[in-house]
Parts: C-alpha cells; structure tokens; sequence
C-alpha cells in the first residue's frame, strides 16, 4: 500500500480540499499529441489504482469529451456548482460538456480565463489524488491564470522528437519556471514507429529530442511514446488505447510513463498542510 499526499503549490495559493495534486500538461505548441497523451496517463493513473480527473483548459478548442466517449450535459445540484462526468472510472470536466459541440467559443482572454477558474473551483470534484489540466497550445492568458489562481504541484512537458516541437517546447518548460511551477519532466511524444506489416523501426520525428531537452534543462524524461495508429484510432473513437488494450505494449508505455511522473512528484515537497489517500 503506498500513500499519495498532496505536494507544494505555488507560495500564495493552498491545495484544493478535495484534490490533492494538480498537474498541468502543457506543449507550447499544438501538433504534438498533448491531450491524447493528458488522457491516456490519466487513465494510466487511474488503472494503477489512483483517484484521477481530468480538466480541458482548452476552451477554444476542447477535446476530452470525444476522448473519453462523453456525452450530455453534467448535472448542477444548486445551479452553482457542476458535477464532473465520468469514464473510465475517471472524471472529467470540459466547456465542451456545456456548449454544443459545434459552437465556436469566440472569447476573448479574460472570458477564456475566467472559465478555467469556474470549471476548477465550481466542479464538485470527488477525492482525487490527482487532477490533470489539459492546457491549450502556446504560453499565454490560460497558462499565466493557471500559474497564478490555481494551486499546481508541477508541470508536464509533452513534446515530439523533432526540433521545432522541442522549440516551442522550451518556451513552456521556461514559462513554468518563470512562474515558479516546478516541471516534473518531459514526456516525449511519437518518438518510434513499428511498422504493422514487416516491423521496420523507423523515427519518423527525428531521434532523441526529449532526451537532449531533458539534459539541457535538468529535468527528467519521463518517458517516449510510440508512434501508432492505434492510439489515434481509438481516442476518435472514444476508447482510450490504454483502457482499449490495456495489455497492449502501447498501453504499457504509459502506464510507465505515469508511474515514473508520479515517483517524480512524489520527491517534491509536501504541503504546508498535506492531505493524504492510500493508494492499494
């Protein structure tokens, strides 16, 4: 039995009574696997026995709900406060729950940001462990009220292999720091594909890029990713690879990959006031 506690925020902010550590995923850059790879180490997390959630910050653009096969609206118990969905045993909340899906969210910054803090502290999230923050592409409005109203435990950095990913990549990774975010790691995304016909290996992104970012920065790699159509054809089809084929080698890679994210926290140091779950 292992127990989870709940880790350090930034220095004006207190954890969230209900959800001991908030990780942040963010990219820089849009292309590179960010929400599939949110998910599918949420639901790694989850099959390792952990109380997860998941959050969409991208308001523009969301994408978990299709991820995770929801539909409908959550329910409000008080018309003040929303009941996150589930699936998968893991809870979710997104602005795509509440607006058709075929609504353009045409805000601007400050409408955009004011949603994020809504959908964190108005979610009558359960006893969670961990809640994930999906973030949308880039280091502006969303990210900056991230850092600043909502209490993190630390950052992950998802990249692919190639330069101009890890880039964009570095300009996250330097934007957490700034707010004094600790990044746990980097997660290096489409790093090998394995051909289904004759088994080729080949790194269609280019080699080692997260690896080189890693060094370069002082932080972990967290892991590297495949390259497969499976994970592509089962998050359109609201089947998660890792709760699709749980056995699969695919799934395996982040089940890892989540493991050594959460090893990683685990070194941070604890809240002033820490709140503590076991974990069987």
């Amino acid at each position: 039995m292992a127990t989870i506690i709940s880790h350090a925020v930034q220095a004006n902010l207190r954890p969230h009574p209900r959800v001991r550590n908030v990780i942040a995923v963010g990219s820089g850059k849009g292309g590179v696997g960010k929400s599939t790879t949110a998910v599918n180490l949420a639901l790694a997390l989850a099959a390792e026995g952990a109380r997860v959630g998941v959050l969409d910050a991208d308001v523009y653009g969301p994408s978990i709900p299709a991820m995770l096969g929801l539909g409908g609206r959550p329910d409000s118990p008080d018309n003040k406060s929303i009941e996150p969905m589930r699936a998968f045993g893991v809870e979710a909340m997104s602005i795509g729950l509440l607006v058709d899906q075929d609504t353009p969210m045409i805000w601007r910054g400050p409408m955009a940001t004011s949603a994020l803090t809504q959908l964190f502290a108005d979610t009558l999230w359960g006893d969670l462990d961990y809640l994930l923050i999906d973030l949308p592409p880039g280091t502006g409005d969303i990210q900056l009220t991230l850092a600043q109203k909502i209490p993190v435990a630390g950052a992950v950095i998802v990249t692919t292999p190639q330069d101009i990913a890890t880039l964009d990549a570095r300009k996250a990774l330097k934007m957490f720091e700034k707010v004094e975010v600790p990044v746990l790691g980097i997660v290096e995304n489409m790093a090998v594909h394995t051909c289904s016909n004759c088994g080729h290996v080949e790194h269609l992104f280019g080699e080692g890029g997260g690896q080189r970012m890693a060094e370069q920065y002082g932080v972990p790699l967290l892991g590297s990713l495949p390259l497969d159509i499976a994970i592509r054809e089962q998050g359109d089809a609201g089947q998660p690879i890792v709760v699709a084929a749980p056995d699969s080698a695919v799934a395996q890679a982040y089940r890892q990959t989540a493991r050594v994210m959460a090893a990683t926290l685990s070194l941070r140091p604890r809240a002033a006031m820490p709140i503590a779950s076991s974990l069987v």
